[in-house]
């Protein structure tokens, strides 16, 4: 491997990597190579990356010729990109959601997702590991745990960091340099938590600005993908090529007139000076001394940019009970739905078959449970009361949750710590998240799950639906005037080089 080539991929940019393609001095075959090189020699200790595409090397081969014959197809052409294992791509990959139950399943067809991907000229480079069911089987299986890809683990430091959220492995895999950038898919944080715990930027996008068609699901009113990547101007540029009208999502139709092919003009380092940014503390209460620290200065840091910061506010429903039950009513209609269209060799087709053949297999299957699967499977709850229970969670969340209180302080958004607790909200009523890192928490400590708050730490910038533009430009402007990432200690990264506090 060639080691100046090897030290500059750890953190370059996709810009960067366009414009050495342009020039001549790099080919996405090259690009892909040392990827893949990477993930042949440090995946073993992360556990990031769950499946290469065979076919990566040939791709990038047919996009290099086009490149000389034709010129680019834009900031994505060559680019190696990881995708979420729960999202379908309609070639030798195949697509299992972390369980061993589809380890054997092939799409018939691409997702909305990938198609976007592959038609902007990105290289579909594997499949990361993930919480097996996006979390959604057992109430006690760990973060980043399949039975399909075993755990995975942090690189900043394997073993000591907690990974968070059900897109651990797409988290994992960007920060430790196995991809320029990779997708995500949410229910309520599983892509801010991994990215605010790998020290990257995620883009949670508002439900119906990305198709779900292809991804196997949770909930009809909260799934959506998004990007995890290492820049803000990386995350921008994956958001742009996933955008889109598609027939097979009726979301999407809300998205008419509010989507952008390219969200880099929305990169404004000044977008602070005119900021008013708000600060829900009931969301602060639980954070320890250094993780407080880290919210406290980055407050301070964007009224040094000249934001308004008004703190405190009160969001009127921060006690709100969660919708497990409509969630629990969405997740079996939709995974039912996902099963009975795989192919007749996958051995279910249906939640009931899905928990029998748990039950049979337990120890390769279901070593944490299935309460999730079994409640959700459970469930007797009719349209009509589905909808009246859907209706009543999200009435008091639009007339006195995140909209009502950026208009009752004329705020451009909210400012969240980078952890679960302040995403729900947001979560219940599809509305987008922005995290950003912010700074490291050396000594951590244990959190009421027993989990060590040790490692990365990330702002969360809340807003309402289709707000993508200024939550990126708050984002942009934050990172700009911070630059808090570090790649993690080697051999992912250059640490001692690089670190900035």
């Amino acid at each position: 491997m060639n080691i100046k080539l090897e030290e500059w991929i750890i953190e370059a940019d996709i810009t960067s990597m366009q414009l050495a393609m342009e020039e001549g001095l790099l080919t996405s075959e090259e690009l892909v190579s040392i990827y893949l090189e990477r993930i042949e020699i440090y995946n073993p200790e992360i556990n990031a990356v769950l499946e290469i595409n065979p076919d990566a090397l040939q791709i990038a081969k047919q996009l290099d010729q086009e490149r000389r014959e034709r010129g680019s197809r834009g900031l994505l052409h060559g680019i190696p990109i990881l995708v979420k294992d729960n999202v379908d791509t309609g070639d030798r990959m195949h697509t299992s959601a972390g369980s061993v139950v589809l380890a054997d399943s092939f799409a018939a067809r691409d997702s909305f997702v990938a198609a976007k991907l592959r038609e902007s000229g990105a290289v579909l480079l594997g499949k990361t590991n993930m919480t097996e069911w996006s979390n959604f089987m057992s109430s006690t299986m760990p973060a980043g745990y399949s039975s399909r890809g075993g755990e995975v683990r942090s690189p900043y430091e394997p073993g000591e960091i907690f990974v968070s959220g059900s897109s651990s492995g797409s988290g994992a895999a960007v920060a430790a340099g196995f991809a320029a950038a990779a997708i995500g898919t949410e229910t309520a944080g599983s892509i801010i938590g991994p990215a605010c715990q790998s020290f990257l930027v995620g883009i949670k996008p508002t439900v119906g600005l990305v198709s779900r068609a292809g991804i196997i699901p949770i909930s009809v009113s909260q799934d959506t993908a998004g990007p995890l990547a290492r820049s803000v101007r990386d995350a921008a540029i994956l958001l742009g090529a996933l955008t889109g009208m598609d027939e097979r999502d009726a979301a999407t139709n809300a998205s008419h007139g509010q989507t952008h092919e390219d969200y880099t003009p929305f990169l404004d380092a000044s977008s602070l000076q005119q900021a008013r940014i708000g600060v829900p503390r009931h969301y602060y209460k639980h954070l320890d001394k250094e993780r407080l620290a880290i919210m406290e200065a980055a407050i301070e840091s964007m009224k040094q940019q000249g934001a308004a910061i008004i703190d405190p506010i009160d969001i009127y429903v921060e006690e709100q009970a969660w919708n497990n039950d409509v969630i629990c009513y969405e997740f079996k209609q939709g995974l039912n739905r996902y099963l009975s269209q795989t192919a007749d060799s996958v051995p279910v087709h249906s939640l009931h078959e899905l928990i029998a053949y748990h039950e049979a297999h337990t120890e390769i299957a279901a070593r944490h449970g299935q309460d999730t699967l079994i409640r959700s499977q459970a469930s007797t709850m009719t349209e009509e009361e589905y909808r009246q229970k859907k209706a009543e969670y999200s009435k008091a969340a639009m007339e006195r949750g995140i909209d009502y209180v950026l208009e009752q302080h004329q705020l451009d958004a909210l400012l969240l710590p980078g952890d679960i607790d302040g995403m729900y909200i947001a979560a219940r009523l599809g509305y987008p998240l922005v995290c950003v890192p912010a700074g490291y928490s050396e000594q951590g400590s244990i959190d009421s799950d027993g989990d060590s708050t040790k490692g990365p730490f990330a702002v969360v910038f809340s807003g309402k639906a289709f707000s993508e533009p200024v939550l990126i430009k708050l984002a942009y402007a934050f990172e700009q005037a911070t630059k808090h990432r570090f790649p993690p200690p080697n051999p992912f990264g250059l640490r001692s080089i690089i670190r900035k506090w």
